[in-house]
């Protein structure tokens, strides 16, 4: 590992990566100058960035935990980022010991930060692969020693199908890997909107138009288009909310409601 936060060598730290600009959102330090850069510039196109990543965070651990209460205790969650903020992991073992991860990210820096944390944990992987390729994540041995495949899966895509346009067909995508998903198994989904909230679709567009410069793609879906992700689970209660609304531990700030434009919600597969 070189560079000043870890990074693998080879890499082009001159361009912005999506799970770098992440973590820079959530606080963190495994991030570059091009990322603080064009975070700062989609912060400023889209103030309720950060309070957003914050409340995905959040209502991921709350539907791991919702997942171990309905009997699911292995997890795949694709887009996983620099997991150096309330892990799956982390949150899942809290109450289940023997709860099996497998993390997936495209990212080098990402994958390579991840492995350092998980080294010595048998029941967690991480690998470097695509959303884009539902094969090539299921077919790897990381997959294949930590997901049976007859047992219920808790599928995280959290805050993922808005860095991928329609012509990546998100959709089919999900549809592959629901398929080869267990009866039982959860699908557990965020995705960015001007539909909810506060924030409005000249907003949305400077957004697209920052990730857009810096080559990457974000996509802001409303409440029909993200709802059709679901296609083939049943969305269990409360449906498709903003992500502090979903299942909250105690009542819901009214503020968070406001700024956090996103939908979030939980699916399960018949």
């Amino acid at each position: 590992m070189e560079g000043p936060t870890g990074s693998p060598p080879g890499i082009d730290l001159s361009l912005p990566s999506v799970s770098r600009m992440h973590d820079f959102y959530l606080g963190g330090s495994h991030n570059f100058e091009a990322d603080r850069a064009a975070a700062r510039h989609a912060m400023a196109a889209f103030p309720a960035l950060p309070k957003l990543a914050q409340a995905n965070r959040a209502f991921m651990r709350r539907a791991v935990r919702y997942a171990l209460a309905e009997g699911v205790t292995q997890f795949l969650d694709i887009g996983s980022g620099i997991t150096a903020h309330g892990t799956v992991h982390e949150a899942a073992r809290a109450t289940c010991p023997d709860a099996r991860v497998l993390y997936v990210d495209h990212d080098p820096v990402a994958v390579a930060h991840s492995r350092e944390l998980v080294a010595d944990d048998d029941r967690t992987a991480v690998i470097a692969a695509d959303i884009r390729d539902p094969g090539a994540i299921l077919a790897s041995p990381e997959a294949r020693r930590l997901i049976h495949p007859d047992r219920p899966t808790a599928l995280l895509l959290v805050g993922l199908l808005h860095f991928l346009p329609d012509t990546d067909r998100p959709g089919e995508k999900v549809a592959e890997l629901r398929d080869a998903l267990a009866p039982g198994s959860l699908l557990v989904l965020s995705h960015a909107t001007t539909e909810a909230g506060h924030a409005t679709h000249e907003e949305g567009a400077r957004l697209s138009e920052v990730y857009g410069r810096g080559g990457m793609s974000f996509v802001l879906r409303g409440r029909r288009a993200t709802a059709r992700f679901f296609d083939g689970f049943e969305l269990v209660e409360p449906g498709l909310v903003p992500p502090p609304a979903w299942r909250p531990d105690g009542p819901a700030d009214e503020d968070d409601l406001i700024v956090c434009a996103g939908f979030a919600g939980v699916g399960r597969k018949a």
